[in-house]
């Protein structure tokens, strides 16, 4: 399956200032750190960087899960560093950041797939920065509920698990994943901790339709899913999914509004969105609307 053609002009942009790309890129290399930003080919590193901001990638750089989509490794995981919660704690400090995002890769080779190493970072966070809002994006933890109640006591702001695709397509893209088991963790998730906020995300141009997206946006409200992310898919590899199409900018709006009719509170839709960009706007957007109560 070939690429639509090349990349349509709503889809290039100039490069963004500098910024603090420099102070992040050094807090994360002193530290021995890990960012999404880096691993998954993130197209708004510089973008971020440059506001201070970063996605820490807890467990290591190297993913259990052969995920068509994903750039991050699939290579052997390393065992478990015990220190990296404190050094992420201290390069959150550095940066001064407002709003914290962590997420890991998925480890199906740990017992609890890494909950007590992503609950103790979260703590160390929180330790070492009192106060800040902290967004976690986990993977399905196997599908245990005693990992994801690990996860909850520390009490995140925003629990974010990606679906990432429509149903039809998990065999192509996700295919050691499974969507019912991912729309019942963020269920469970509203069950254990009805306050808490739970946000998914998609990503776009895998060969879905309007009706199958929608149809994932009614799951996810139904499991209690407050804040949606939808962003165009870009392949970052020839080895990876080809993108079967483009999403234009009007169609994003128009799903905006899709989501919005069905009761999501913040939601952002358009080509360059991923599930962590601008999460604390996001997140803020959602507490502005009443219906969110903070933490």
């Amino acid at each position: 399956m070939n690429q639509p053609g090349p990349k349509p002009s709503w889809l290039r942009r100039r490069l963004p200032a500098m910024g603090r790309n420099a102070v992040v890129d050094q807090a994360v290399r002193q530290g021995g750190l890990h960012t999404v930003c880096e691993e998954a080919h993130c197209p708004n590193q510089m973008e971020c960087y440059g506001r201070g901001e970063a996605t820490f990638l807890l467990l290591g750089p190297n993913c259990t899960r052969r995920c068509t989509f994903c750039a991050v490794e699939k290579n052997a995981p390393a065992p478990l560093d015990p220190d990296e919660p404190q050094r992420i704690a201290r390069a959150v400090a550095e940066l001064g950041l407002a709003f914290c995002v962590l997420t890991m890769v998925t480890r199906d080779d740990l017992p609890d797939g890494g909950a007590e190493h992503v609950a103790q970072t979260i703590q160390a966070v929180r330790q070492a920065c009192p106060g800040l809002g902290v967004e976690v994006l986990i993977s399905d933890l196997g599908g245990s509920t005693d990992a994801l109640l690990t996860v909850l006591e520390t009490g995140p702001e925003v629990l974010n698990h990606n679906v990432e695709t429509v149903p039809r397509l998990y065999g192509q893209v996700r295919p050691q994943a499974d969507y019912r088991r991912s729309i019942e963790l963020l269920a469970r998730t509203l069950s254990h901790r009805p306050a808490q906020v739970a946000k998914s995300g998609l990503m776009l141009g895998l060969g879905e339709t309007r009706e199958e997206v929608c149809a994932v946006m009614e799951d996810l409200r139904r499991a209690g899913c407050l804040l949606l992310t939808l962003g165009q898919y870009l392949a970052p590899s020839n080895r990876h999914h080809p993108v079967v199409d483009w999403v234009t900018p009007e169609t994003f709006e128009s799903y905006k509004e899709e989501a919005r009719k069905r009761g999501f509170v913040g939601v952002a839709s358009a080509p360059y969105v991923r599930s962590s960009y601008q999460a604390g706007r996001l997140y803020e957007a959602a507490l502005s609307s009443g219906r969110v109560i903070p933490n």
